[in-house]
């Protein structure tokens, strides 16, 4: 199997752990708010499309990738065709790439939500943009992962990586490495894989927040000064919206916390080769799952929906 990241038995049981709780709490995002789409069909919200679209990209990469880690991490020993190779490692890098996207979608609709002024621009439902840039997201991301599709190989069990891909995976999973044509090609491609992927949606999800925020402080002080103004309806609907935007920016930020961890840690690895950073490799690894397995619980504080669907449980 080639580089096998060595963890210890607590370790492998906390990741373990943090994969079912990946896969079951991403499957409740997608079953409850996904009913509640369906049900409330032409009058759901946008934002709860943008969440099931990001737990359904979350939910696949927990099982096709996550949950064959923790098998092989398990003793058994998973050794793929070329053919599953190409298969597997283009849809990770397909998966991965589309929900950092769909992350930045969530934080660039509600700050745009929050820009509005008048109630009677709020859509009643999903708009045909809404859909059109859904389709772009994951078009576009199945673009950017055909080099996956077509570079990648079953390799022998001695296999390693000379070149690590931050938005597919830290080591050769399933005996699957990457065949680039040239070393300058696979750099090239890891070098954009860099910018587009890791840096500018990062980038952008900070400025969208940040903007997120100075809109919410500047309704606040609307709601201090203009106590009689005729657009107190909208700007009643704030202590809502923040309670929103908070639940939003703490998913951003836990996503940049877990991506740039990960990228960090594989990175310096990268350049610095050896036993003694084998152990940024565990970091890079439960990076990874962070974000999806804890965003569904950050969901569930902040989502009304979500928040009653649990307090259900509990109680019974």
């Amino acid at each position: 199997m080639g580089l096998r990241i060595r963890m210890s038995d607590v370790q492998t049981a906390f990741y373990i752990f943090l994969v079912a709780l990946g896969i079951l709490g991403n499957a409740a995002i997608i079953g409850v708010i996904g009913e509640s789409i369906l049900k409330d069909q032409g009058g759901s919200r946008s934002s709860d499309i943008i969440l099931v679209n990001m737990a359904l990209s979350n939910l696949v990469v927990s099982i096709t990738r996550n949950a064959l880690l923790v098998i092989s991490d398990l003793g058994v020993e998973l050794y793929s065709s070329k053919e599953w190779c190409q298969f597997l490692m283009g849809l990770w890098v397909w998966l991965r790439s589309v929900n950092v996207w769909s992350i930045f979608l969530l934080s660039a609709f509600h700050f745009q939500t929050l820009r509005r002024v008048s109630p009677l621009s709020v859509s009643r439902g999903p708009s045909k943009v809404l859909f059109f840039i859904f389709g772009l997201i994951w078009f576009l991301n199945l673009v950017y992962s055909l080099p996956a599709f077509v570079f990648s190989t079953s390799g022998d069990r001695n296999s390693t990586e000379t070149l690590m891909l931050v938005s597919s995976t830290t080591r050769p999973l399933l005996g699957c490495v990457w065949n680039f044509p040239g070393s300058y090609s696979g750099l090239a491609y890891a070098t954009t894989s860099m910018v587009i992927h890791e840096g500018l949606p990062i980038l952008l999800m900070s400025i969208t927040n940040m903007g997120s925020l100075l809109t919410l402080y500047a309704h606040r002080r609307s709601l201090l000064h203009s106590q009689n103004n005729p657009e107190v309806p909208v700007i009643r609907r704030v202590p809502a919206e923040r309670r929103a935007a908070m639940v939003i920016l703490a998913l951003i930020m836990l996503f940049i916390s877990s991506w740039g961890t990960s990228i960090i840690s594989v990175n310096y690895f990268n350049y610095n080769r050896g036993t003694s950073t084998e152990f940024l490799l565990v970091i890079a690894r439960f990076a990874n799952i962070t974000f999806i397995a804890l965003s569904p619980i950050v969901l569930a504080v902040g989502h009304r929906r979500l928040r009653a669907v649990l307090k259900a449980l509990l109680t019974h």
